[in-house]
């Protein structure tokens, strides 16, 4: 049976850095960076390119859903609310796939200072704050197995989710 791993949370939690160890706990593996699909310039954001990149996002995971190389299937967005998620979902083929969907959280403070580290280093721009906080609230809704990342390192993150993952009654 495939495993499909979904990892949701607001921007500057963890998200890629936690799947990047999952990676490696769990062989064999692919991960899909829901961000690289949006990796464009210049940067546009419309029903068109929402559109292009959700389908890239079906048709990726799809093709290593397909794939019998692989067991698990990683991949992270900031998936905000349900609808985000079930829309994915939706255009992929699920056939004897187990789904999972971990959601990370941090308290506002450590987002805060995680996310003025990255625009202090250049890596994210100035209003990233306070739409990564705006969004926060909104994980608590989430059908999700839930995370909170405030004082652990990305690697015990992805050893938790794979503990899980590897539960027995799950099996």
């Amino acid at each position: 049976m495939k495993e499909l791993i979904l990892v949701g949370g607001p921007m500057g939690v963890g998200k890629t850095s936690t799947c990047r160890e999952l990676l490696h706990r769990l062989s064999p593996s692919a991960f899909l960076d829901g961000d690289w699909c949006w990796t464009m310039s210049p940067f546009v954001v419309n029903g068109e390119t929402k559109n292009m990149v959700l389908d890239n996002i079906g048709h990726i995971l799809n093709n290593f859903l397909r794939c019998s190389a692989y067991r698990y299937v990683i991949f992270c967005w900031v998936m905000h609310s349900q609808s985000i998620v079930d829309d994915i979902l939706r255009r992929l083929d699920l056939t004897d796939t187990r789904t999972t969907l971990f959601t990370l959280t941090a308290s506002e403070q450590v987002l805060r200072a995680r996310l003025q580290h990255d625009i202090d280093e250049g890596t994210r721009s100035p209003g990233v704050i306070e739409r990564s906080l705006e969004r926060l609230p909104r994980y608590a809704a989430m059908k999700s197995v839930n995370i909170d990342v405030s004082d652990i390192t990305p690697a015990l993150a992805a050893a938790r989710m794979e503990a899980f993952l590897k539960e027995p009654e799950r099996s």
